[in-house]
């Protein structure tokens, strides 16, 4: 719990048996799979909180098939060049794979890393620290992220919501933030076999308040599902699932095979070396 701070009063977390407590006596229990709730109702939003069930094994069986095997490889690398060690937090970090990915890879590296993941799906976390028992996971919100201003080396955030004041409050001045976010072309074809008009999607300019862009890199290529399993698991695991209508839903459901590009953004940023003079 290094870097862990009650959600109530924000004071550090120590565990006490089977418990996290803090010197307020706030306890927050450790699941049995070895994760724990930190996530307040004040924290969680008025519909679903964070990705469902269907979501979370949709996306979890897809991964595992190794269709973005080449996008964790590329993320891997970035991790590994900007990395100087110590503490590393991924926020929004779903059932665990790439955090699972980045914690081995900086192993067989003899990278000195202490890894956290915190996620608002109970139901994702729960997965990702069965996945990983040598990560400590979370349940928590990363626009209230429990973790002590300027704790973490570095933070990872892929396809999560996007909270700049957390982020800059809890990486050290200097501090890297790699990012990956959907590019221009990303599931193009996914998308032309559902709707009657696909739009592509729109990429915000890489600037953001309070960092410094280090790096970035574009990675394209395609996919090819062989079966109606794999798509309808990759379907399942996109926000589109739930803003399409049921007889476009079929169209995809008729397709026994699908060839899609897949295009990412991979950024690096650098935490701004004054930030703490803004604070």
């Amino acid at each position: 719990m290094e870097i862990f701070t009650c959600p109530v009063c924000e004071e550090k977390l120590y565990i006490s048996g089977k418990s996290c407590v803090c010197t307020n006596r706030h306890c927050f229990d450790i699941s049995k799979s070895g994760y724990v709730n930190l996530l307040l109702s004040s924290h969680m939003g008025k519909t679903v909180h964070g990705d469902n069930k269907l979501m979370v094994q949709s996306r979890r069986d897809f991964l595992e098939k190794g269709y973005y095997s080449h996008l964790c490889d590329e993320l891997c690398d970035m991790v590994l060049r900007n990395f100087n060690g110590g503490i590393i937090l991924d926020a929004g970090c779903g059932e665990g794979y790439y955090t699972a990915a980045i914690f081995d890879m900086l192993n067989r590296s003899d990278m000195a890393a202490e890894m956290y993941g915190i996620d608002i799906s109970k139901i994702a976390v729960e997965m990702a620290a069965k996945r990983k028992k040598d990560i400590t996971f979370a349940a928590a919100s990363v626009f209230h992220i429990p973790a002590a201003e300027n704790s973490c080396d570095m933070l990872i955030t892929l396809f999560a919501p996007y909270c700049g004041e957390e982020f800059q409050r809890i990486l050290k001045p200097g501090g890297i933030m790699i990012m990956v976010i959907p590019s221009e072309n990303h599931l193009w074809e996914l998308k032309q076999a559902i709707y009657d008009i696909p739009y592509k999607n729109q990429v915000k300019p890489y600037e953001l308040n309070g960092f410094r862009l280090a790096e970035k890199k574009r990675i394209s290529y395609h996919i090819q599902l062989e079966n109606r399993e794999d798509i309808q698991s990759l379907f399942s695991m996109t926000p589109y699932y739930y803003r399409t209508a049921s007889v476009q839903k079929e169209r995809l459901g008729q397709l026994d095979k699908l060839d899609t590009t897949v295009d990412f953004e991979l950024l690096a940023y650098s935490a701004d070396l004054n930030k703490n003079l803004f604070l």
